[in-house]
């Protein structure tokens, strides 16, 4: 498949809600749109990195400036026969992996569009309906929290997943658990945390939780391999794996029992089923999370959530979860009990609303 030609797209994208995490709170998501055009084909791709660098060292404005002036330079006009030659070519290129998924997804779209199938299909997804969670963000008290719970745990889903920052403390989740014994639920701490809060840990590791994701440094294993010794828990790490090479490394020093897979944050979907079949050999369970995109954007993730090795219900939202209207379509919906259905479609199965990226756009540009 040769590229011909790139558009890129930075834009804004207003929450129904603040969205608020270890790292921040967020009214707006700002994301990145890749559009890739060959000569019988085209596919998007899509990331959304935080504005500024607080979730790990990417952010919008910059991955908009790297696919503009290095990334889409370096491709357009070559015959990329698959989603590991695209990884090659943009490997030279450290980090970034926020941009580099983007391309990737746009990529893997492409090519299941010139071939006809489903991208979960294509990959050898198993099912095409997901189960999916619930994901509540920092609440200002113990009520707004346990309320916001109920209507998860009414609505069906399988699970609650509870941000979870220093002005939470132990009581709330607690109260959470007290409240609601019997569901299935884990914290979130977006590294927001050191080996100095090991007691508020062990605390926390009484309360039956399914797990306790990223609670330490964004790029650490080390320390994580430290906690994980000293509680039950088992540890998720989210943030720290950003490639097989550092999926390995986790594994092998005991830095979690669980790893969580965005394809954005690994680079795309190429290194995400990587690290996906790595982890299935060493008998280590995963899930899919995202990062509040449109559909493009999790249309790469729901076709990943369709493998194996998928464990606990993932991280793909309706459309109506956190945007007025989604910038993407059509729309994600929930059926019954909690589930997503990846499209039939050909490519992932999602397409932006153009009109809607040129009325929220920061800035765009064709290459």
């Amino acid at each position: 498949m040769k590229i011909e030609g790139i558009d890129l797209y930075r834009v804004s994208m207003p929450l129904l809600e603040p969205w608020k995490t270890a790292y921040g709170s967020q009214s707006d998501i700002e994301s990145v749109f890749v559009h890739l055009r060959a000569e019988d084909t085209d596919g998007w791709g899509e990331c959304a990195p935080a504005p500024l660098p607080l979730y790990n060292s990417e952010w919008t404005a910059g991955v908009f400036a790297l696919a503009r002036d290095v990334l889409a330079p370096r491709i357009v006009g070559l015959e990329i026969s698959s989603g590991q030659e695209l990884q090659e070519k943009l490997g030279e290129f450290k980090g970034n992996e926020f941009a580099k998924s983007a391309f990737d997804g746009a990529w893997w779209d492409a090519r299941a569009r010139q071939l006809g199938q489903p991208l979960w299909s294509l990959i050898g997804g198993n099912d095409p309906v997901v189960r999916v969670g619930a994901d509540i963000p920092v609440l200002a008290d113990s009520q707004a929290l346990l309320a916001r719970i109920g209507q998860a745990v009414d609505r069906g889903f399988p699970r609650v997943k509870l941000k979870f920052n220093r002005n939470c403390g132990y009581d709330m989740i607690a109260a959470a658990r007290a409240a609601f014994p019997d569901t299935v639920m884990h914290i979130d701490c977006n590294s927001g945390f050191t080996l100095d809060d090991i007691d508020l840990f062990r605390k926390l590791d009484g309360l039956d939780l399914a797990m306790i994701e990223q609670p330490l440094g964004y790029d650490d294993l080390i320390d994580h391999a430290t906690l994980q010794r000293e509680i039950a828990t088992p540890i998720c790490l989210d943030e720290s794996i950003t490639s097989a090479a550092r999926a390995r490394k986790a594994i092998e020093t005991g830095a979690c029992r669980w790893i969580n897979i965005k394809t954005s944050r690994v680079g795309g979907l190429t290194n995400a089923i990587a690290i996906h079949d790595l982890c299935a050999a060493q008998n280590i369970p995963v899930w899919v999370g995202g990062m509040l995109e449109s559909t493009v954007g999790q249309g790469v993730s729901l076709a990943l959530s369709t493998l194996g090795n998928i464990h606990y219900p993932c991280d793909i939202f309706p459309s109506t979860r956190f945007f007025k209207e989604d910038f993407s379509e059509p729309s994600i919906t929930l059926t019954g009990e909690a589930r997503i259905e990846a499209p039939s479609a050909a490519g992932h199965g999602f397409r932006p609303k153009l009109e809607m990226l040129k009325d929220h756009c920061l800035e765009a540009v064709s290459i």
